[in-house]
């Protein structure tokens, strides 16, 4: 179990690793009765070695892998004996936190979910302001990466204010994201053959969309990291165009 593993590592005693897992996400309860604060940011580490770190200081909780730029905008929603189950923009589970403290993180290779362990505080995920000139280095970027995946041209433009100008650079990432992991399945040609282009665009809510060629990103700078569509909301779109 990753509990154990933690032991291995030099994290802690068992007690004392279930505790500070526990106070992670639920705060900690002591024998008074008193809720002292819970600490909003950590990393964990699961029990394949995938690390990753939940920031719950914001509306909806983030996560973010350590190898992967995406950063993910989490739904908690409650679940039975009292657990908190945290999903994507797809209302698929992500990660599931017990009442004593157990996490559990959901992937693509493990749909049943790994055991993950608290392995110390975690830096905090959040958009950092962006001026014209960077976004348009973001923009190429994101379309380098994404024509070196789907070994074609993908050029990205995009129609930003100073208001979505961090979230737009944002969503391009995650865009090209979408396309590396689109190049990597069996029907990945037939679904990058949809679109030459990306425009990211501002609007009142997030939304993905293919038509004429191009793929249309929509974000809600309102809304944060959670203004703008995951990869895994991207693909679906191209998978079910």
């Amino acid at each position: 179990m990753a509990l154990l593993a933690a032991l291995a590592a030099g994290f802690a005693t068992p007690s004392v690793a279930q505790e500070s897992l526990r106070e992670g996400l639920f705060g900690k309860h002591g024998g008074s009765g008193r809720h002292g604060s819970a600490p909003p940011i950590a990393r964990y580490v699961s029990e394949d070695g995938q690390v990753f770190v939940l920031d719950r200081t914001h509306s909806r909780p983030l996560l973010k892998f350590e190898d992967s730029p995406e950063v993910w905008a989490l739904q908690p929603m409650p679940a039975p004996r009292g657990d908190v189950i945290y999903k994507n923009d797809l209302g698929e589970p992500v990660l599931r936190a017990t009442r004593l403290g157990g996490v559990t993180l959901f992937t693509d290779a493990r749909p049943a979910g790994a055991a993950a362990a608290l392995a110390g505080d975690g830096p905090p995920l959040k958009l950092a302001p962006l001026g014209p000139q960077a976004l348009l280095e973001r923009l190429a970027q994101a379309s380098l990466r994404a024509s070196r995946a789907a070994r074609r041209t993908i050029l990205f433009e995009a129609e930003a204010t100073p208001a979505s100008s961090a979230l737009i650079a944002d969503a391009a990432t995650v865009t090209s994201v979408a396309v590396v992991r689109m190049s990597r399945r069996k029907d990945g040609r037939a679904l990058l053959m949809q679109f030459s282009k990306v425009l990211l665009v501002e609007g009142r809510r997030s939304e993905a969309e293919i038509e004429d060629d191009v793929l249309r990103i929509t974000v809600a700078p309102a809304q944060g990291l959670a203004g703008r569509p995951s990869s895994d909301r991207i693909i679906r779109v191209a998978a079910g165009n």
